[in-house]
């Protein structure tokens, strides 16, 4: 089977599953039937910005059947009954925490729901009804570190997966500063902030395969860092996503800097390649 791309979504707020008119909805739709009509995926192998495990230690969820995990606050009532039918895979799950393992990474196996970082797009991506994706999920956790490095390495150590029919998808936010949110909501445009790192992001991503990990990695050290990520959190997983396409270009597809946000859509390695 041919090598699966890579996806970064920035996946916004659990409000966007009916935010039906948001931009960000729609491409999230159009990224979703990009997969399931043209990737066709085994699986997935998923990383979201609101799971992190240890400092020196990966978590990967191994439970075949997954809840969720409402892990937001302040929304309607309804919002901690949304439902997003999907199936975990212990088998896929034990070769994740193999590959963790043989490239030198601690990882241990838990039991877990999918956080909305997970259920939030991918009920917009792949709508049960409309879309469904049908294949197993399993999540893995991020690093509780903010080092760019450990999480390019981590997406090296996996990157076979992809030569298997496992899609990677990475989830985060290309500009997150929910400090300032209040103060930018309802206003036209974005931050300066939300438009400078946004398009560094993207200057950094698209170099050659060979140059892009040292250019994501001083993303973190730019003066407007800490006002579009005051915690890397969000902006992680997109080096995990870069370590997983090895040697594969990277290509922004679609962008959104809207207030102290950017929803910026990536991609790593071509579709052809997965058909």
């Amino acid at each position: 089977m041919a090598r699966t791309p890579v996806y970064f979504l920035s996946h916004g707020g659990p409000n966007i599953m009916e935010d039906y008119d948001h931009p960000a909805y729609s491409k999230l739709q159009e990224i979703g039937r990009e997969i399931t009509q043209k990737v066709k995926p085994k699986a997935v192998v998923v990383f979201s910005a609101h799971w992190q495990g240890y400092r020196d230690t990966i978590e990967v969820n191994t439970a075949e059947s997954q809840g969720l995990i409402y892990d937001y606050y302040g929304f309607p009532a309804h919002y901690y009954e949304f439902q997003y039918p999907n199936k975990g895979s212990p088998e896929l799950a034990e070769k994740v925490l193999g590959l963790l393992q043989d490239a030198g990474i601690k990882a241990e196996g838990v039991r877990r729901g999918l956080d909305h970082g997970v259920f939030a797009p991918f009920k917009c991506a792949f709508d049960p009804e409309k879309n469904p994706l049908n294949v197993p999920i399993v999540q893995v956790s991020l690093f509780d570190i903010e080092d760019p490095n450990m999480h390019y390495a981590l997406g090296k150590a996996i990157a076979s997966l992809r030569e298997d029919g496992v899609l990677i998808i990475a989830s985060g936010m290309a500009v997150h500063n929910l400090r300032d949110l209040g103060r930018t909501m309802g206003r036209p445009g974005a931050t300066e902030y939300a438009y400078s790192f946004d398009q560094a992001l993207k200057d950094a991503v698209e170099q050659p395969p060979e140059a892009r990990q040292k250019a994501m990695e001083e993303l973190l050290n730019r003066k407007d860092a800490r006002r579009a990520h005051p915690t890397f959190e969000h902006l992680l997983p997109i080096h995990i996503a870069g370590g997983a396409a090895h040697d594969e270009e990277g290509k922004r597809f679609w962008t959104l800097p809207q207030g102290s946000m950017s929803w910026a859509q990536y991609r790593f390695g071509e579709i052809a390649a997965a058909t």
